[in-house]
């Protein structure tokens, strides 16, 4: 469908509704028809269920009804409704999250993320299954959901390694063994300057067994309209542009008839980046007895998105673009799914509780994505052009792709004791295994065979998910296997001092990572360097790369329950994440003192992350008005960062290095009153005021086989200065919303409104891909009404129309601005039998 009619769309909506409604309330209660207090929430961020005001960790809850009212659907929805969460986002399922600014942004681009990149610092939960993979975050499709839970700072002590910033967990609804329901939504809408969206959803509870069994089943199918387009372009090579590579060719002839262009006719088009969620998700609840119940249950989604979801403001040689534009001169498309199957039993011995829970997650991502940009980057000469006399004297077509198939795994096995919540001495322990795979072969078309490349190939004996040979054009190859194992023991135990008024709070848990690497990485070789075949000294056997870690995370923790309504706490936690390896450990055109050249490190450590944190929760006037807070210093040590500067000859080839130490200061607020029976506010923002404590030297080795050798102070570090901030944390962040419910007879009509801001940011630390990110405010309106089973609403987000840049990044070798969706207006129907 065009984007003329979804703009017609759009506009119809605005004045047939008479108003452009967001869904925003942030606050995860309902109207209470004879009581004006707030509704409770229960959590089970603690792994015991209780009440969120009781629970001395800073935690952002949102119910099922809280997410329908926002309408939240996929994982970008939400980021806008939380204060201390950010995003380094190339599209949907393509970010990596970040909590309380504990960020250093620049993770290079998706290409090979997963057999390259850091494990992320935030961990991604459905229900009991860990889900974290490098650079791209699961984006579960937010549909009968009992609640989304958002823990802030470091979980170690009970979530394990990838919570070391903070953890993010989707929990499903479970079945009902009493009560026959069903639910159903329908919704379209349309965006500004993009294309017509619908979705429609639907769940059916059925007691097979009243009070014994009982079969929940969900289904859904949205379709996103883009709102991107690809313009009219045509790459033309610059006499310039091989001159970026000392040693190789030098210039590209300036006779026109030598040098290739390339047009990109055939994929020009409107809203190029439409984006489809399909999934069903069954559970199967059989209640044994009064003390034991088993639970399965079978999720499946599928994510297609065609194009980007960045613009580029002007193309690779500098001409202006189009707002909401890019140039792509190749078909762009990323599909991602996922199935898991998870297993859950609870039940009783004696006075303890027990909870066993399995699961296994299989992810696989297939991308291909234009790189045509890289054709006036560095060594593109090398890859394109004929080399004679040590000139570019023939340069073919410029027209370049890379294509990435991941395939993840995650199996993980978890067994839980705990005494009763009421005994004044209670404790949780636990078991927990882990075996994480990642399978990503990544190949760069972007070179011409017509210079004479060979086919290539990763050499024999390497252990790698593709040992063929590659096709035509493939000038660089990934082909990794990456993954640990990791067990861990952990316990918890609350000490009531004085009983519900003191109670402290110990935790620690023992881990042991088994990290490894296997495969090949590397490019081929062209006949002016005295090479016909490919020679595995361009495509390198990385060998079997094998590390270990264990060592042992802890928490402390006081509460003061000063009034039943008003407590304070303070927390000590420590958070970590494993090491890992790097492609390769290359030599850099630097030279050192010793006299050889230095060599990027083979690998990198893990890093570690300690908080201390002074917080309330309180309620007020009959629980008419809820407020929680949050004073936090985080200390960040021993950060792993990417490293990607070869004009600074640091290498050709990115990698991951152990960098300095940061440190966070914060502030954050929360907040909900039901100002009268019919108007509710809610909101929270976010302060962090982040810096670089210390700038090392980057440490590596030297091709005479010294270790542990420092780069030379001649060279800048890519690391920044001690004083520098953090990436995408932004000064401050945060909401406002209002919703305003009443009845008229039988009907019960609602009106919201809402409003986000963020202080500007930067997308990196150190010098490389680090951009000024300005501030944003956005916001939303809904309105609607209910009567019995039925319901309407009309919503708007970003009524504002402001472009809201998540993130900039030149990973595509152009500079890419990954921005909101337009003003988008639509409604949305909803029927539900109880």
């Amino acid at each position: 469908m065009s984007s003329g009619n979804g703009n017609t769309f759009a506009r119809l909506l605005l004045s047939g509704v008479a108003m452009c409604a967001l869904s925003i309330p942030a606050a995860a209660q309902q109207v209470q028809s004879d009581d004006l207090g707030l509704q409770e929430v229960v959590v089970t961020a603690q792994r015991r269920s209780e009440n969120l005001q009781d629970v001395p960790i800073a935690v952002q809850a949102m119910t099922g009804d809280t997410l329908a009212q926002l309408n939240i659907e996929n994982f970008d929805d939400m980021t806008r409704q939380l204060p201390n969460v950010t995003v380094s986002s190339f599209g949907p399922g393509q970010s990596n999250i970040y909590m309380r600014g504990l960020s250093v942004g620049n993770t290079g681009g998706q290409q090979g993320s997963g057999g390259t990149g850091s494990f992320p610092n935030v961990s991604v939960y459905l229900d009991d299954q860990s889900a974290q993979v490098p650079g791209r975050n699961l984006d579960i499709y937010a549909v009968d959901l009992e609640r989304v839970e958002v823990l802030e700072g470091p979980q170690g002590t009970l979530f394990g390694s990838g919570a070391q910033a903070g953890v993010v967990r989707y929990i499903t609804n479970k079945p009902n063994v009493d009560k026959l329901q069903a639910k159903v939504n329908v919704g379209a809408s349309g965006t500004v300057h993009g294309d017509m969206s619908e979705n429609a959803d639907g769940m059916l509870n059925i007691p097979l067994v009243k009070g014994t069994a009982a079969l929940r089943v969900v289904i859904y199918d949205d379709s996103r309209g883009g709102y991107i387009d690809n313009v009219p372009g045509t790459f033309v090579r610059h006499a310039s542009d091989a001159t970026y590579v000392p040693g190789y060719a030098q210039a590209i002839s300036n006779s026109p008839s030598g040098i290739d262009s390339a047009n990109n006719a055939a994929f020009v088009g409107k809203a190029i980046n439409p984006v489809e969620y399909k999934g069903a998700r069954a559970s199967l609840l059989w209640k044994l007895n009064d003390d034991w119940d088993a639970l399965i249950t079978q999720s499946f989604q599928q994510m297609k998105a065609d194009g980007v979801f960045y613009e580029t403001p002007v193309s690779s040689d500098g001409q202006k673009l189009p707002d909401l534009s890019v140039q792509l001169y190749n078909p762009t498309s990323n599909k991602d799914k996922f199935e898991n199957t998870a297993f859950t039993v609870n039940g009783k011995v004696g006075d303890l509780s027990l909870v066993y829970s399995g699961a296994y997650l299989e992810r696989t991502v297939d991308q291909v994505q234009d790189y045509t940009n890289y054709s006036r980057g560095l060594y593109a000469s090398y890859y394109q052009c004929t080399i004679t006399g040590g000139k570019a004297t023939q340069c073919y077509s410029p027209a370049a792709y890379w294509r990435d198939h991941e395939k993840d795994t995650h199996l993980s096995q978890e067994l839980r004791v705990s005494t009763p919540s009421d005994w004044r001495l209670r404790a949780l322990g636990g078991f927990f295994w882990e075996q994480f795979d990642v399978q990503e072969t990544t190949d760069f078309n972007y070179g011409s065979p017509q210079t004479g490349f060979a086919q290539i190939a990763p050499p024999p004996g390497a252990d790698v998910n593709n040992p063929g040979l590659r096709n035509p054009g493939d000038a660089f190859i990934n082909d990794i296997k990456r993954g640990y194992t990791q067990d861990a023991l952990f316990a918890s135990v609350d000490y009531d001092i004085i009983p519900k008024v003191l109670t402290v709070t110990a935790g620690t848990r023992w881990y042991r990572f088994d990290n490894y690497e296997h495969g090949a990485a590397g490019g081929g070789c062209i006949p002016y360097w005295g090479c016909s075949t490919v020679s595995p000294h361009y495509v390198t056997n990385l060998g079997n790369l094998k590390s270990s870690y264990e060592g042992a995370k802890s928490r402390a923790n006081i509460t003061w329950h000063v009034t039943p309504d008003a407590m304070v706490y303070y927390t000590f936690s420590q958070g970590f994440r494993p090491g890992g390896f790097n492609r390769l450990a290359k030599t850099t055109g630097a030279t050192l003192p010793t006299g050889g050249k230095w060599v990027t490190p083979l690998g990198f450590s893990p890093d570690t992350l300690m908080n201390n944190e002074v917080g309330f929760k309180t309620q007020w006037f009959n629980h008419r008005i809820e407020l929680n807070g949050a004073l936090y210093q985080e200390d960040w040590k021993h950060v792993q960062t990417y490293v990607f500067d070869p004009q600074a000859s640091l290498g050709d080839v990115s990698f991951t290095s152990n960098a300095g130490d940061y440190r966070v200061r914060g502030f954050e607020l929360q907040g909900s009153a039901r100002i009268t029976h019919e108007l509710t506010l809610s909101g929270g923002g976010a302060i962090n005021s982040s810096e670089a404590t210390t700038s090392p030297a980057l440490i590596g080795s030297d091709t005479l086989g010294h270790s542990g050798v420092a780069l030379p102070s001649n060279y800048a570090s890519p690391f920044g200065s001690v004083g520098d901030s953090l990436a995408l944390s932004p000064l401050f962040k945060g909401n406002l919303r209002a919703r305003y419910e009443f009845e008229v007879g039988d009907y019960l009509p609602f009106f919201q409104i809402g409003v986000e801001h963020s202080s500007h940011t930067h997308s990196a630390t150190g010098v490389y891909n680090n951009f000024y990110q300005d501030p944003v405010t956005m916001g939303d309106l809904s309105a609607g009404v209910s009567k019995d089973a039925w319901s309407i609403q009309a919503f708007c987000s970003n009524f504002t129309n402001a472009k809201g840049v998540q993130f900039i990044s030149n990973s595509q070798w152009v500079k890419g601005y990954t921005v909101a969706r337009p003003l988008t207006a639509g409604v949305r129907l909803s029927y539900e039998f109880n």
